[in-house]
């Protein structure tokens, strides 16, 4: 995690298919891969973080921690304060990521279950590329868009059969957050090119720091937390593995292989949380849960294949 470890190219890496690049492309869709993994269980955590916190307590307490982790790691690499020009960028990163991702999905997890709540943001893939063609100007094929939409037409599909046709007021604030979440994703992405991606999110964390540590101490003083196993496991995990390592993997994945392919993987993040839903909190799923599984797999393989 070194200052000159970012991808510095002006043209998105993924596009390159000569054997010198081929090494790096592997490794940022490993990498990407790993932060999908990684936020797969943030809405499991977060459930179970809410066993013994409340809503507002447990974002700002999560970002808090995970400022405190990202504050160490500079100050122990001795990290240059980014220039003023990226400064902007990064408030967008800690605006979307952050603060609104965290809190929208977290106020809608009170209400809706953790499975539900999975397949509606199953629509942030399509979300980011939309976004991030709109600010870079990159525009992908025909041929991606294409499966992008089928993956989404799967993921909308799903969720609307699981809602009865009806829009709750968790599905509103699952829509806010994907696009936040997807401004974030973005803009963070570009900056990954011109800084290394974990140093992107930990400077978007300390930034907040200024509002999440007043917002913890008011939130804890309104709502005593009840510690249990399951809430402390959880709050580590989204403060942790959510808010800093998994986007420390995500964004220099996104910076190697672009943030369009990047974004499609996350096709597969509803399905792992699914997955959770079943093994850590002892949700039910539906039948049309495998039967969106495999249309959204291939709509996976076909957004990878594309070519940008």
């Amino acid at each position: 995690m070194r200052a000159h470890d970012s991808a510095t190219a002006p043209n998105p890496i993924a596009v390159s298919t000569s054997p010198a690049t081929t090494p790096r492309v592997r490794s940022g869709t490993v990498q990407a891969a790993l932060g999908v993994i990684a936020f797969s269980l943030t809405f499991p955590a977060t459930a179970w973080g809410l066993e013994g916190f409340g809503a507002w307590s447990l974002v700002a307490v999560r970002s808090v921690l995970a400022a405190v982790i990202a504050g160490g790691c500079l100050l122990a690499l001795r990290v240059s304060v980014p220039s003023r020009r990226h400064w902007g960028g990064l408030a967008v990163v800690a605006a979307g990521v952050v603060v609104g991702f965290p809190l929208l999905t977290t106020l809608a997890l009170q209400t809706s279950t953790t499975a539900h709540a999975a397949v509606v943001v199953g629509l942030l893939p399509l979300t980011t590329a939309a976004l991030s063609a709109l600010r870079t100007g990159i525009r992908p094929s025909r041929t991606f868009w294409t499966a992008a939409l089928a993956g989404a037409g799967a993921v909308l599909a799903f969720t609307v059969q699981q809602s009865g046709g009806a829009v709750t007021t968790a599905d509103l604030y699952l829509l806010a957050a994907l696009l936040v979440c997807a401004a974030g994703y973005t803009e963070g992405g570009r900056l990954a090119r011109v800084m290394p991606g974990w140093q992107v999110i930990a400077w978007a964390l300390v930034l907040c720091l200024p509002l999440s540590v007043p917002a913890a101490a008011i939130a804890l003083s309104y709502d005593t937390p009840h510690l249990t196993a399951h809430s402390v496991a959880g709050l580590l995990w989204v403060a942790a593995g959510s808010q800093f390592l998994g986007l420390v993997v995500w964004y220099r994945g996104m910076a190697a292989i672009g943030v369009p392919k990047a974004s499609q993987l996350q096709l597969a993040q509803p399905l792992l949380t699914l997955v959770w839903s079943v093994l850590l909190l002892g949700e039910h799923l539906t039948v049309a849960a495998p039967l969106t599984a495999a249309a959204v797999l291939v709509c996976i393989a076909v957004t990878q294949r594309a070519r940008s």
